[in-house]
């Protein structure tokens, strides 16, 4: 991994109201590769070089990022059983847990060192969201991975029941670095942790209903999540176009978009993009706050009144933004209730969650 800071364990302070999300599993799964892919833009051939963790790395993604958590990355060989390792402070500020299946390998003992880990982490925290990353899917053919998606949901399964913990729900998901499914994986899994997105998702419902719009949705710009889109469902192919359409984007932006001197950033309030796709329908990217964008799919036809979709995106986003300075305020009281805590000596409690 790197330079990663090392874990402190002394301040329980460190995570702030920021929720915590682990990656777990055997040695060599992928979940360093993961982490670099999705949050440091690191091309996936790189990552064949990325030496193996050997120690707790905890990265902050917040500094060039809406999306406010922390990512824990665990070595594989962690011992649960080693007095030194205090699993029940970890567990007790978690917000999701994702445990890595590398679905190339023999995966009995992974199994086994999921159940132990989501058994232990319930006991401590009966609010984490137990994520299962079945990955390297890459090298499978499509027939495969439904087979082993299978068997990995039903032994897993099994073993919790056999355990008499059946309440315990595992969500899985088929991913790979190499495509786009590591990305809407992961966007599932931040959704999970924003107590607005109910919100947020109401918004673009009525944006669409009002404005003739196919499908939209609201991307966290740096890392390529999206935190909410309507309620229609998510067709893999067109959350790509979406991705693509941002690079193409961000990329036209470094070049020209900045001034002489260099001053400025390639993404402000000014972004909008408009791309014609040969099948009759306009990608539409729009600017909503520093670190958000609206990308839309829309028809030709519909698109001609441009007009009101941009006065139906004005209301849009002067609601999301309404939000946003909702997030700030409770932000701000946490931080004082956490310094006052933090000045008698006490420890918080309860899992954090991210807040938009």
């Amino acid at each position: 991994m790197g330079n990663c800071p090392v874990l402190d364990f002394s301040d329980p302070f460190s995570t702030e109201v920021k929720p915590r999300i682990l990656l777990m599993g055997l040695r060599r799964s992928g979940k360093s590769s993961i982490q670099k892919v999705v949050f440091h833009k690191m091309s996936p051939n790189e990552t064949l070089f990325l030496e193996s963790t050997n120690k707790i790395c905890r990265e902050d993604v917040s500094n060039s990022s809406f999306v406010n958590f922390q990512i824990w990355d665990f070595p594989g060989q962690i011992d649960f059983f080693d007095p030194t390792f205090d699993y029940e402070m970890i567990f007790r500020g978690t917000g999701a847990l994702i445990f890595v299946i590398d679905s190339q390998d023999d995966y009995m003992e992974a199994l086994a060192r999921l159940h132990l880990t989501v058994t232990r982490a319930y006991k401590v925290n009966t609010d984490i969201n137990f994520e299962v990353f079945i990955h390297k899917v890459d090298g499978l053919s499509d027939d495969h991975k439904i087979e082993t998606q299978r068997d990995i949901h039903q032994r897993a399964n099994d073993d919790l029941a056999d355990a008499g913990l059946e309440k315990i729900h595992l969500s899985f998901y088929l991913t790979s670095i190499y495509d786009h499914s590591i990305f809407e994986a992961f966007s599932k899994v931040v959704q999970k942790l924003i107590p607005q997105l109910p919100t947020l998702e109401n918004l673009l419902n009525i944006f669409i209903s009002n404005s003739g719009i196919e499908k939209a949705f609201l991307f966290d710009v740096v890392s390529k999540i999206y935190i909410a889109t309507d309620s229609t469902p998510v067709d893999m192919q067109t959350y790509e176009l979406c991705c693509d359409m941002i690079d193409v984007v961000i990329d036209i932006s470094c070049i020209y978009g900045l001034k002489e001197d260099g001053a400025g950033t390639p993404y402000d309030k000014e972004s909008t993009a408009i791309i014609k796709l040969n099948n009759t329908t306009v990608l539409y990217l729009k600017e909503v706050t520093k670190f958000l964008a609206l990308v839309c799919f829309v028809r030709e036809e519909s698109f001609e009144r441009k007009g009101l979709i941009d006065y139906n995106f004005h209301c849009f986003r002067k609601a999301i933004h309404e939000v946003f300075e909702v997030r700030m305020k409770v932000v701000k009281s946490r931080k004082v209730q956490n310094r006052l805590q933090k000045k008698k000596g006490a420890t918080p409690n309860g899992t954090p969650r991210v807040l938009l």
